[in-house]
């Protein structure tokens, strides 16, 4: 790495020179959810009182400090996304998943006129546009509950994220994933005192989505139906018949109303059959991580009960029930390096997610992924606060724009526009470099 990136403006200015086929919003929204941002009380929303929609915790923390340690941010929440615009970059608008760290660079603070804006080491880089809170939100369900707990909205209102399940059933070191928090988020919820239902009823999901239905004018077009992994029963149901049940519920209710998702564990031929048939449009069996030895150690629970070998195997069945397009499983960018067990350079960890892409996109299964956030409580957010280097995010965007291209695919579907000042998915840029 260069000599001159002594501070992280210096880094951001550096990559954006180095990699300029990389939007500048791709760089910077990258940075943004590895290192996460620090909000001035200013900057916070006034939870589902005021006139901004909050953070919904919709499935993991995203933060990089306990919900204890946030000071005003775990009373009155940050917002759920912010959209750039502008400063020094001439931003097109870029929507951000806000991930809180108090001890970042970036800071979020309220100007003179009640202009938001992102600074980064005392310089400004961009005004700051929250989302509003949905009219929906407003309402409740006839038992009291919210429609942000229930089913929150994200990527400024397109898609309806249905965590029907709070927990993991991979529990514990031997079987949790290094970098999930999703039991520990649970928890601290629900010692906090906050509405956090582990196994959501059927009926509520529907009811919300019902509000959702009425009030969003149009807006949301997609939901996701997820939760932990089930490696015995839950409610006496195993995996594929518990998340079914939802599926067939909403598709029953709603028939075509929105695209539908399922993240799930990579099921046996006849479970991916039957989301199919319930109407299931999208299945994410997300694999994490590519390379053999870091699957087995980072992933040991999904090891234990399925394997590598057969997660992939199953990837490629399903491919045959859904259509290659449709099957979009997730990886985690940035685990390749965690420490202890992780590649020591960047060069070993591009070039193993790039084999990854290469093995699924010639079957014409195109992966996307998520930006790895080192939440405090998990082993390699522990030891490896500072996630993974910027320069390994700038190069993997590089990476798999240029994979897709090479195959030929287009852009997975069920995420909205792809390119710089169109993209919606804010948990990662890979949308905002397609199409650009």
């Amino acid at each position: 790495m260069s000599a001159v990136v002594a501070t992280r403006s210096g880094l951001l200015e550096d990559l954006v020179a180095r990699y300029p086929g990389v939007p500048p919003e791709a760089v910077l929204k990258e940075d943004l959810l590895r290192t996460g941002i620090a909000f001035d009380e200013s900057a916070l929303t006034d939870n589902l009182e005021g006139g901004v929609k909050p953070k919904s915790y919709f499935i993991f923390s995203f933060d990089q400090k306990p919900l204890a340690e946030l000071g005003a941010a775990a009373t009155q929440r940050p917002p759920e996304e912010i959209a750039l615009t502008g400063g020094p970059y001439a931003l097109r608008r870029t929507i951000v998943s806000v991930r809180v760290n108090p001890d970042s660079p970036y800071r979020m603070s309220r100007a003179e006129g009640g202009v938001l804006r992102l600074s980064l080491e005392g310089r400004e880089l961009a005004e700051a546009h929250l989302p509003p809170m949905p009219e929906y939100y407003r309402q409740t369900l006839a038992n009291g509950k919210t429609v942000m707990e229930t089913a929150p909205t994200i990527e400024w209102g397109y898609l309806i994220y249905l965590t029907v399940l709070r927990l993991c059933q991979y529990f514990g070191a031997k079987e949790e994933c290094g970098f999930c928090d999703i039991n520990h988020n649970w928890r601290q919820h629900r010692k906090a005192g906050r509405p956090y239902t582990g196994v959501k009823p059927v009926e509520d999901v529907l009811e919300a989505l019902a509000l959702i239905d009425r009030y969003d004018d149009g807006t949301s077009h997609a939901y996701t139906l997820t939760g932990g992994s089930i490696t015995s029963t839950v409610e006496g149901l195993a995996e594929a018949d518990f998340y079914g049940r939802y599926a067939q519920a909403i598709e029953e209710r709603f028939p075509g109303r929105w695209i539908g998702k399922v993240v799930a564990q990579a099921l046996p031929r006849a479970d991916v059959e039957r989301y199919k048939r319930y109407g299931i449009t999208i299945y994410h069996p997300n694999y994490e991580v590519w390379d053999r030895r870091l699957f087995s150690l980072i992933s040991p629970g999904k090891e234990r009960y399925v394997g590598r070998e057969e997660w992939h195997r199953r990837i490629l069945d399903a491919a045959e029930v859904f259509g290659p397009r449709y099957v979009i499983p997730n990886f985690v960018a940035g685990v390749e390096l965690a420490r202890p067990f992780g590649f020591a350079t960047i060069d070993e960890a591009i070039a193993s997610t790039t084999e990854g892409l290469d093995y699924f996109m010639s079957h014409g299964v195109t992966p996307r992924f998520t930006t790895w956030c080192p939440e405090p409580t998990t082993p390699l957010g522990r030891d490896n606060p500072d996630g993974a280097p910027l320069e390994y995010h700038v190069r993997l965007l590089e990476a798999y724009r240029e994979t897709i291209e090479r195959h030929g695919l287009e852009p997975p579907p069920g995420y909205g526009e792809a390119g710089a000042g169109k993209a919606v998915f804010s948990v990662s840029s890979f949308m905002d470099v397609l199409g650009t």
